[in-house]
């Protein structure tokens, strides 16, 4: 049999509208209105300077290591716009301004990362799951949905995020496959920041983009500039009008740069030039689009000054407020550890409970003697 020639669609595309100098390609601009606009800025601006005070914090010893999401607002704010209420939003760790769109409040964010479980709950009426850590895990959770979606004759569809290095994980080609396969109305979405942790792209993978591994699951990849909010969110709302249409999933990769460490627990001048990082600085997100704002006349400086001064007092509160929660709801009594596990508490969690509590008493009493 002679060799035969299967035809395989390899075109992967890059967008982008907003440039780093606020300037916009008018043919391909979504016109969002307006309020939209200053809406976008408004919580990525809440969700960097949220940002910044949690890594304060976390140096205070006040909150556990956490992952930052300054330079990544753009991506999580461009695409959580082009959802609806009844979507479901499965974000990894950077999606704080995405979380905050949706619902999710500052103390309770607090919470999350003080290591209480309570931070983790969504707000009554939002189809959200957590911040997921465990790397690409969330996809599988999102193409489940999906799928549960695409079974009960829902209209509705799923984000779901991850960074490029999840792309080599194996539950990545798992829940793109699945989602293929039936069809399922999921929207993956990757923040190429260039880094997993200290391993950069061109280590990760041969592959020239993350967009192109959409092809050998025959769904449709785009590439697009992940600091310019209107870019995410043109290629979103596409992506989620062939979801909500019947077509399935898409893959989006969003590239960006990572201009804060991986953690707090991470020092990537090891591994990473300061120059390189210079040169990201000058295309992060906030500032093309308030220069695209102020251009307009949609955005003052004096209305950002104000929008700066409500933030600020937005975060002092909800920093007072978090350990009065604490306090209200008993969070830290370590008797709550038995308390949500099982209906009927089974015989030798009920033995190991009453061992906690007497060694509590116990040492209770030892430190009043000593106090004494």
């Amino acid at each position: 049999m002679p060799i035969t020639n299967i035809e395989i669609n390899r075109e992967i595309n890059f967008l982008s509208i907003l440039d780093e100098n606020g300037d916009i390609d008018k043919k391909l601009d979504p016109k969002l209105d307006d309020k939209s606009l200053k809406d976008a800025f408004y919580y990525m601006l809440l969700a960097r300077r949220f940002d910044e005070r949690l890594l304060a914090l976390q140096r205070q010893g006040r909150i556990g290591t956490f992952p930052q999401a300054s330079g990544h607002e753009a991506i999580s704010m461009g695409s959580i716009m082009a959802i609806q209420k009844a979507d479901f939003h499965v974000p990894a760790y950077r999606e704080l301004v995405g979380m905050l769109y949706r619902g999710m409040t500052l103390e309770t964010m607090l919470l999350y990362w003080m290591g209480y479980e309570e931070g983790a709950q969504i707000p009554e009426g939002v189809n959200d799951l957590p911040a997921c850590v465990p790397v690409a895990s969330q996809l599988l959770h999102a193409t489940g949905i999906a799928m549960a979606m695409k079974l009960k004759n829902e209209k509705n569809v799923v984000l779901t995020y991850i960074g490029d290095g999840a792309s080599s994980e194996g539950d990545f080609h798992e829940a793109l496959n699945f989602a293929s396969v039936f069809n399922a109305p999921v929207i993956f979405i990757c923040l190429n920041n260039q880094y997993a942790i200290s391993i950069p792209v061109a280590k990760q993978m041969k592959a020239k983009t993350v967009a192109q591994k959409a092809i050998a699951y025959d769904i449709p990849g785009i590439r697009v500039d992940g600091n310019d909010v209107l870019a995410v969110y043109k290629a979103t709302t596409d992506a989620v009008a062939r979801a909500r249409n019947g077509d399935g999933p898409s893959l989006i990769e969003c590239l960006t740069y990572r201009i804060t460490p991986h953690t707090t627990a991470d020092d990537p001048k090891k591994y990473r030039s300061v120059d390189e990082s210079s040169k990201w600085l000058n295309k992060e997100p906030l500032i093309r689009l308030e220069k695209y704002l102020i251009d307009k006349k949609i955005l003052t400086k004096t209305a950002k000054e104000e929008m700066e001064e409500l933030i600020e007092n937005q975060i002092k509160q909800a920093i007072l407020r978090a350990p009065e929660i604490i306090k209200e709801r008993d969070l830290d009594n370590p008797e709550r550890i038995f308390n949500y596990l099982y209906k009927e508490m089974p015989a030798n969690l009920i033995e190991q409970k009453q061992e906690l509590l007497a060694n509590l008493t116990v040492n209770k009493e030892v430190n009043l003697a000593h106090n004494h």
